[in-house]
């Protein structure tokens, strides 16, 4: 059945653009910048994301990441994204599809991050947008989930921007800056997409 295939294109090589962005598989040749706005926004991303190893921000952390990126890849399990502008080149953040789930589920969880000097400009909201086709189109889901903190209005406004439906709260549901916190869960199905 075309509902439970796997997908048929190279997911890998997958470059949503769109909205004057590009998104893309991240690089070696990205660290530089990637861990110059990392280290730049650290004090505005910290109080959303887990805590950040100690080695987070060096050559060999990232080139783990990208070991563990492409492992998952191959295995169809996770999918990540940088988010660039077009114009210029800049690097505004990044986008995980994560926890892909096959079978009679057909879903992953979404996840992002905004280096503080574009957030607030719709750069996020554009980058979903633009990534939500490939996610339904060459990957096949049904489901793209996605949680975020209930002060976390900003990621709320992207969410529901880009059509996601608010499901409920899950109590206790991540460990985020050291501390397991209650998320709102949203959801987006194929057909609310195309609909």
């Amino acid at each position: 059945m075309a509902l439970f295939r796997m997908p048929s294109s190279a997911p890998a090589a997958l470059m949503p653009r769109g909205h004057g962005l590009l998104l893309r598989a991240p690089l070696m040749s990205d660290f530089l910048q990637w861990a110059q706005l990392r280290d730049y926004s650290r004090a505005y991303l910290t109080p959303w994301e887990p805590i950040w190893p100690s080695d987070d921000l060096t050559r060999a952390g990232f080139r783990r990441r990208l070991r563990r990126y492409a492992e998952d890849v191959a295995g169809d399990k996770s999918y990540p994204f940088i988010v660039f502008r077009e114009a210029d080149g800049a690097m505004l953040g990044g986008v995980t599809l994560a926890n892909v789930r096959r079978g009679i589920v057909q879903a992953g969880t979404i996840g992002y991050w905004i280096g503080e000097p574009y957030a607030g400009q719709g750069y996020m909201t554009a980058a979903l947008k633009v990534l939500l086709p490939a996610l339904f189109g060459e990957l096949n889901l049904h489901r793209i989930e996605a949680a975020c903190i209930p002060s976390n209005a900003p990621s709320i406004r992207v969410l529901e921007k880009t059509g996601f439906t608010r499901e409920g709260l899950a109590r206790r549901y991540l460990c985020i800056n050291g501390i397991w916190q209650d998320h709102l869960l949203f959801g987006m199905l194929h057909e609310d997409f195309h609909g």
